[in-house]
């Protein structure tokens, strides 16, 4: 197969092992794909690893450049700001999964896709994925029918999510004769979130033994070439003044010139303590290095080599959408010292901020933690979580934080409590909300500044999560009242990567009955991936102590910048007995329907009527130019 010559430009081998090592587990899961089902699902595993591995060009980067003119240029950074390296590493496994199913024939040599993986190799072991369900089943063996163009074409559209104009694209550099026949070959009436599936993972395996008595007969005679395995492996793992263990890093595997660099203490940025007063920009970019172990190049040591290649002894958490993987370069150091009975270090690397954590004496017990800040402002970039010990939490507080005070969010009239901070920023221990259990408190941090002040809280991750009020587009600070109703409902964003959470009452209601008057609130969590954000409309009672949810989704734009409208509806009981279908909606609708159990409609964004008890009702909208929306799901 020859691949057309593209636009290019050259590509440094170490650019593209970053890229391997970044997806690797989607670019094994891709040769899995595309390898032909009749390999067996063993042999399937490891030529997808081998085939992954390999992706990686020879030479530096003139080599690289040299080599991708003669099979298809390195590709230049496809529309939507692909990665180039991926592009690149990506399309090299697909041209090797095309070669290994072709059949051999005497009239040609044979590739080496086409020739049994040498490494990597398993002796006494069958490897397979996870088994699926009847689905997984149904779409192995439809696969089965289809040639390697196709199945490439497949995991091109379905798992890569790439448009039918880019999957000609890349099937051509590939080399493959027929794009076009492929893409419709592939074409299906297939679940595209089923090439994710753990059926299709060969990084997740499970291992049965081979034919037990065969193995023993072949022992015998390999014993003498084992013998001398086992001294060669000895002497190549005595330590030859390269990377050695560190504490709870796991043994290295391989030397790599960058990557060493990236491992070296001495190579930290360290920025100076008054750079952000003139820096155009205010993030942790421009945070200087505290601490008391800043000097500490043993620690320091540990904690990058733990970054790189974390032991199994190593806890290990990452927020969603956060890469997982080493650093690609010298990193930030943002801290190092001892808080409570730990020693921590933190760094940046533009992308995310690694916390590195392990007891005061000794290395059992050593934890990681990324998380992704990308985008971050002042008011995003106000603080660090350095410890959680026994319910409480210890920050390190930006440079241009000026005061810090903690505000219980259930008690808006209460004034906040000043905090004293460290010299180095550190606060006090502050009470963190409690995952599970009663809501009796909810504390939040005020950080002041030349700016102004804003609240972020504790959601569970590194970062806390600036809460803010106001119509999507004009946020501003938080609405205590509102937020002293609706705090208890934040447990339900922990975890998520959630930079901040917005709550807005897009409209009052007063209620049937003379039964006083209600509030509709809508609350948006913001990730810091930009997706997956969770809304959530909550009903206020007149009197009730929290608000209540009334519906919610995940990845919608509704109640944001985006879609600022937001339509929800409860089934409420008035004081008198009667059960009444109560919607709100956002300024956007001009009128309000309800059918199904009760019918009923109302002009304007509000609507009230009555039902029988356990009414099943639809509730829906129409906007001023006539269009119907729903309700938020």
């Amino acid at each position: 197969m020859t691949a057309p010559d593209t636009a290019t430009r050259p590509l440094d081998v170490e650019q593209a092992e970053a890229a391997i090592v970044e997806h690797y587990p989607r670019l094994v899961r891709i040769a899995y794909l595309v390898l032909p089902p009749a390999l067996g699902r063993t042999r399937r595993v490891l030529t997808a690893h081998s085939l992954a591995q390999r992706a990686l060009p020879r030479g530096r980067e003139r080599e690289a450049g040299a080599q991708a003119g003669r099979r298809g240029r390195v590709p230049g950074p496809r529309e939507g700001g692909g990665d180039p390296g991926y592009a690149f590493v990506r399309l090299r496994v697909l041209r090797s999964a095309l070669d290994a199913g072709m059949p051999l024939t005497f009239r040609a040599l044979p590739r080496r896709a086409q020739l049994p993986p040498g490494l990597p190799q398993v002796w006494g072991l069958r490897l397979f994925p996870r088994a699926g369900g009847a689905e997984e089943l149904a779409l192995d063996q439809w696969l089965a029918t289809l040639d390697g163009p196709a199945r490439a074409a497949c995991v091109l559209r379905a798992l890569e999510r790439l448009p039918e104009p880019e999957v000609l694209k890349v099937l051509a550099e590939a080399g493959v004769a027929d794009p076009a026949a492929a893409v419709a070959a592939s074409a299906g009436a297939v679940d595209d979130a089923l090439f994710g599936s753990p059926e299709f993972d060969p990084c997740v395996l499970q291992a049965r033994p081979t034919d037990l008595l065969r193995r023993r007969r072949y022992l015998r005679a390999g014993l003498a070439a084992g013998a001398a395995l086992a001294v060669c492996g000895a002497l190549f793992a005595l330590p030859g003044g390269g990377w050695g263990q560190d504490g709870a890093a796991a043994p290295p595997y391989a030397r790599n010139a960058a990557a060493e660099q990236a491992l070296d203490p001495a190579a930290l940025t360290r920025v100076a303590a008054a750079d952000w007063r003139t820096s155009s920009r205010t993030d942790f970019s421009v945070w200087p290095a505290r601490g008391d172990r800043t000097g500490d190049t043993a620690l320091l040591r540990r904690a990058l080599a733990v970054w790189a290649r974390p032991g199994t002894s190593v806890v290990v958490s990452a927020t969603p959408g956060t890469p997982a993987g080493p650093p690609m370069g010298p990193a930030q150091l943002l801290y190092a010292g001892r808080v409570d009975q730990a020693v921590v270090v933190l760094f940046h690397d533009g992308l995310r901020v690694v916390r590195y954590a392990e007891p005061v004496a000794g290395t059992q017990g050593a934890a990681l933690d990324l998380a992704r800040t990308d985008g971050a402002s002042a008011q995003t970039a106000g603080a660090l979580v350095l410890s959680r010990v026994d319910g409480n939490v210890r920050y390190l507080t930006a440079p241009w934080v000026t005061g810090v005070s903690v505000r219980d969010l259930l008690a808006p009239a209460e004034a906040p409590t000043a905090l004293r901070t460290a010299a180095d920023g550190v606060t006090p221990p502050v009470q963190s909300p409690a995952p599970t259990g009663s809501c009796t408190s909810w504390n939040a941090l005020a950080l002041g500044s030349a700016s102004g002040s804003h609240l972020v809280t504790d959601l569970g991750e590194l970062v806390p999560a600036r809460l803010t009020s106001g119509a999507p587009g004009a946020e501003g600070e938080p609405a205590l009242g509102d937020w002293s109703k609706s705090a208890c409902l934040l447990s339900s964003a922990r975890s998520h990567g959630v930079r901040s959470v917005n709550l807005w009452a897009y409209t009052k209601q007063s209620l049937p009955e003379n039964n006083g008057t209600a509030s509709w609130l809508c609350a948006r969590a913001e990730t810091w991936r930009g997706t997956a954000e969770r809304a959530q409309a909550q009903f206020l009672a007149p009197g009730a102590a929290v608000a209540a949810q009334a519906a919610g989704a995940e990845g919608s734009p509704a109640c944001g910048v985006r879609e600022p409208r937001v339509l929800a509806g409860v089934l409420w009981k008035s004081r008198a007995g009667q059960w009444y279908v109560l919607a709100g909606g956002s300024p956007q609708f001009a009128s309000l329907a309800v059918t199904g159990g009760a019918s009923g409609s109302a002009q304007g964004n509000r609507l009230a009527v009555k039902v029988p008890a356990g009414a099943q009702v639809e509730l829906s909208g129409t906007l001023p130019d006539g269009t119907k929306a729903g309700v938020l799901r």
